[in-house]
């Protein structure tokens, strides 16, 4: 029996990509007779402009350890997929041609939710899709965890451990601006893990003056320092109760001023608390290095299950874990929706009860 199958990665890159790839290779491997596999340059854009390369055993040994992807990886923004490019080319054709040239019996992509929801796109136009759910968010729907999640935990944590000794000796106030910006876990998860002091993610809009009073209570409690995990898209409850419109007029009016929105809430602090601020942004080295252990056996996991699923002819549907199994969660129920943090999850709550403040 000889299996043809496409291999992509597309949007950010993050840790354990290569990982789920050898995974899904080396569980069809010891199941099939041939194994012809085919890898896509950049993302989708190597689907539409037929740029691939037939891929060896070899190009998978020893990437196990290895961060970011083998086949490159590009941004190709879903709501752009039915938009021509500059000549004329009809991106979705394109691409099931590419498919159909190759005779390929799927075509597994590895991304995060725009990747998901034109995976789901060519689903619907008649290909075999298997969707894995890569980003270090964990926000992707009908999957409890994604890989490079906890490895981009690790990161941030590790980020927030380096900057209490600095904090603790000059007793300063430091803001750790952790990735996120519609989403909070990555923010919570390495908060928590790092003992942050406060932790303001998107789906908690803060008061300024909570997060102050809380900086203020450490204070007085002899506590020289105060750190603080932010997630980049952070909000407070005045901008979110903006309008849609305001708030994008606001949010552009902030960046001709700051960076970010870690600058806003430090020129704030030192207003109501007169303390000195500074900012630590650990930026894409939350994505970079290799996967940690648990991620190893999580895309390895993910991998087998996608190779399990292509040997029983099982398509349109994503590769998650659920409860602790493998599950394959139909494209069609899971495309376009965000999992984010329940503001009453148990994670939130026992952060709470330790005395960590959301600035709610």
């Amino acid at each position: 029996m000889i299996k043809r199958i496409g291999l992509l990665t597309s949007g950010g890159d993050c840790q354990a990509l290569n990982a789920t790839m050898r995974g899904v290779v080396k569980g069809l491997t010891n199941s099939v007779d041939e194994l012809e596999v085919y890898g896509f340059d950049d993302g989708y854009k190597g689907l539409i402009y037929g740029k691939y390369r037939m891929l060896t055993s070899k190009d998978f040994s020893g990437i196990l350890t290895q961060g970011g992807t083998i086949l490159g990886t590009s941004r190709q923004p879903f709501k752009l997929m039915r938009v021509p490019d500059a000549n004329g080319l009809d991106k979705v054709e394109a691409m099931k041609r590419t498919y159909y040239k190759l005779c390929l019996d799927c075509l597994v992509i590895l991304g995060g939710n725009g990747t998901q929801k034109t995976a789901n796109l060519l689903r619907e136009e008649g290909l075999n899709i298997i969707h894995l759910p890569k980003t270090i968010d964990n926000d992707i729907w009908g999957t409890d965890m994604t890989f490079g999640f906890q490895s981009a935990v690790n990161i941030a944590t590790n980020a927030i451990d380096c900057i209490h000794t600095t904090a603790a000796s000059h007793g300063r106030v430091f803001i750790v601006e952790v990735m996120g910006h519609k989403v909070g876990s990555l923010t919570l998860h390495s908060g928590i893990a790092g003992g942050a002091d406060i932790i303001l993610i998107p789906e908690i809009p803060y008061d300024i003056k909570k997060v102050a009073e809380a900086i203020n209570r450490r204070a007085k409690a002899g506590k020289r320092f105060t750190i603080l995990a932010v997630a980049e898209g952070a909000i407070s409850k005045e901008d979110a109760n903006l309008p849609k419109k305001k708030y994008k007029e606001k949010l552009e009016a902030r960046a001709k001023k700051y960076p970010s929105v870690s600058y806003e809430i430090a020129d704030q602090i030192s207003a109501e608390t007169g303390a000195e601020v500074r900012i630590t942004v650990p930026g894409h080295t939350q994505r970079g290095g290799e996967p940690c252990a648990y991620d190893r056996v999580l895309s390895t996991r993910i991998g087998a299950g996608a190779a399990e699923a292509i040997l029983d002819g099982e398509y349109g549907v994503m590769i998650g874990i659920v409860d602790g199994k493998i599950k394959r969660v139909p494209l069609a129920e899971c495309a376009g929706k965000l999992k984010t943090v329940d503001p009453k999850d148990q994670t939130v709550l026992a952060a709470k009860q330790i005395g960590i403040s959301f600035g709610d």
